[in-house]
């Protein structure tokens, strides 16, 4: 067993690599020039496009662009709905990630699939839904008509179809590290005496907390950045209804190319912001697990 331990380890010393990591030269090169050249073409020359058009005429016409009332108004009116919808779909996401991965229970596998349907669903119908719930026409219209509650071509229309199409997001990114790290923790708790809230808040949350930002930024970004469900619920009131993306198809239609690229480009700092923040968080989760790797192997020896 010594000499097995002895020549393993200076196999693993030696840095040979695994068979399938044995590609010629040329065809890592390839592979690693497609895909640039994939991602420069798709993402990064669209992306630079939007930022060149929107400055085109000068600073002073990009900060008109984007301080005139109806944008200042898109503005407001976006970040009130991902006020409104982050919170509520991070409360919704860890509570169904807990669920789902820490007790066992009736339609457990029916609620991971309603928690995916947005993601199979088109926004776009996803709003015609709530029309054909909550329009004047709709199932519930009647009614509500009958007691001054509007929804439909109003905020809180905006919010449920924001709501739905980012709802999965949190509990997505939660439900992986909680199955990963089980529940003898807090079953050890528990047996110790310690509550259901003592457990979450000393115990569960500290443990999820890299996976709950991480969440929590891509379900904000998609809620500033829907376009199809609150196209169809908004009815697009200058002012009044029109979310950043809605306000700059107005303006893109209208032939103010400018100022269009210059509100859109609001949402590519957005992008490239929670791209920064997504980098240094799993940074700096990696750096913690690396640091617990070492401590651990310290510990051992």
């Amino acid at each position: 067993m010594a000499g097995y331990v002895t020549n393993h380890g200076a196999g693993a010393s030696t840095g040979a690599r695994p068979k399938h990591l044995t590609e010629s030269p040329v065809v890592r090169w390839l592979l690693l020039g497609v895909a640039f050249l994939f991602l420069g073409l798709v993402l990064v020359l669209p992306l630079a496009a939007v930022l060149v058009e929107a400055l085109s005429k000068g600073a002073q016409v990009y900060f008109a662009s984007i301080t005139k009332p109806d944008a200042l108004a898109a503005i407001r009116l976006t970040l009130l709905t991902a006020a409104i919808a982050v919170p509520l779909n991070t409360i919704f996401g860890v509570a169904a990630a807990w669920a789902i991965a820490k007790f066992q229970f009736k339609g457990k596998n029916l609620l991971i699939t309603l928690i995916d349907l947005p993601f199979a669903v088109s926004p776009v119908i996803s709003g015609l839904i709530f029309v054909l719930l909550f329009g004047a026409q709709g199932l519930l219209g009647p009614w509500l008509q009958s007691h001054d509650i509007k929804i439909i071509f109003a905020l809180p229309g905006i919010v449920l179809a924001t709501i739905f199409v980012t709802f999965p997001f949190v509990a997505r990114e939660l439900l992986p590290v909680m199955q990963a790290q089980g529940s003898g923790e807090e079953e050890a708790a528990a047996s110790m005496g310690a509550g259901g809230w003592r457990i979450f808040w000393k115990i569960t949350l500290p443990n999820i907390k890299w996976g709950l930002l991480y969440g929590v930024i891509l379900c904000n970004a998609r809620a500033m950045g829907e376009f199809g469900a609150v196209s169809v619920v908004s009815g697009h009131i200058r002012g009044m209804t029109n979310t950043v993306p809605l306000h700059i198809e107005i303006l893109y239609n209208e032939y103010q190319f400018t100022a269009s690229f210059a509100v859109a480009s609001l949402l590519v700092l957005l992008a490239l912001a929670t791209l920064i923040v997504k980098s240094l968080m799993e940074w700096k989760n990696r750096a913690l697990l690396a640091g617990g790797t070492k401590g651990e192997d310290a510990h051992a020896n």
